[in-house]
């Protein structure tokens, strides 16, 4: 029955300022058809402020989109020199390297990469 997954909703206060994040700061590729919809691969990262529908905002907490990198010493280094903080340090758990960080309105994100072989 489901297939796939259309898009991440992305929460936001500021959906310009999370836009010029995704974009600027973590490299995701601009969508050509939508102002505030950014690429990771095949996966779509909707910005929407809940606010103007009526909502009220919270941060999405607690299920952090894996970003996969090749590399997290070199990406969290990178991102660390754009200003982005990560929560202490990177975790090796086993089987892979994860380093969690916040975009600017609270919403939790992972750099991963696995390293050991599925099976």
């Amino acid at each position: 029955m489901i297939t796939k997954v259309d898009f991440i909703g992305v929460p936001s206060r500021d959906a310009e300022r999370s836009r010029i994040f995704y974009i600027d700061t973590l490299g995701l590729r601009p969508d050509e058809h939508s102002r505030f919809e950014a690429w990771a691969g095949e996966t779509c990262f909707g910005i929407w402020e809940p606010e103007q529908f009526g909502m009220t905002f919270a941060p999405q907490k607690n299920a952090h989109p894996a970003l996969h990198v090749d590399d997290i010493a070199a990406a969290r280094a990178e991102l660390e020199a754009r200003g982005v903080e990560f929560f202490g340090e990177t975790m090796d758990t086993g089987v892979c390297h994860m380093a969690l960080f916040t975009d600017p309105d609270g919403n939790d994100l992972m750099l991963h990469h696995r390293y050991a072989p599925y099976g």
